[in-house]
């Protein structure tokens, strides 16, 4: 159902940096970009995206209180990875990988921008 999200940055190159190491694992990669403002990924395995942008008004880049980005993976392993790539490239921990509901397996961390993330997998 959704195309793609975008999530703020002050510091695109760093945030792709970050993102490169932390998509890997599920199989993301950067596919196109619009200048030097904003970098999309995207997998073969879901039609979503995600964009890592700076904000288009020029004005600093923030998290949102109760906001929050899903990104799915295919195996509990993988969420295991993405969010071990996520605290080695600077990320912090917002709960650690475990079964959270009997179908719901999850990761959560924060981005260098303190953009909240989940890495998943439903099974």
């Amino acid at each position: 159902m959704i195309g793609y999200a975008t999530i703020g940055t002050n510091d695109l190159e760093r945030a792709k940096t970050f993102y490169d190491k932390v998509l890997e694992p599920l199989g993301g990669r950067r596919t196109f970009a619009n200048g030097d403002r904003m970098q999309f990924y995207g997998s073969s395995a879901t039609p979503g995206m995600i964009a890592i942008s700076k904000p288009y008004d020029e004005q600093p880049a923030t998290w949102g209180n109760g906001s929050m980005f899903g990104l799915p993976a295919a195996t509990k392993e993988q969420v295991d990875a993405a969010h071990k790539a996520a605290l080695a490239a600077g990320g912090t921990c917002e709960g650690a990988p475990g079964q959270r509901m009997p179908t719901f397996y999850g990761a959560y961390f924060r981005d260098l921008d303190g953009n909240k993330i989940c890495v998943f997998n439903m099974g």
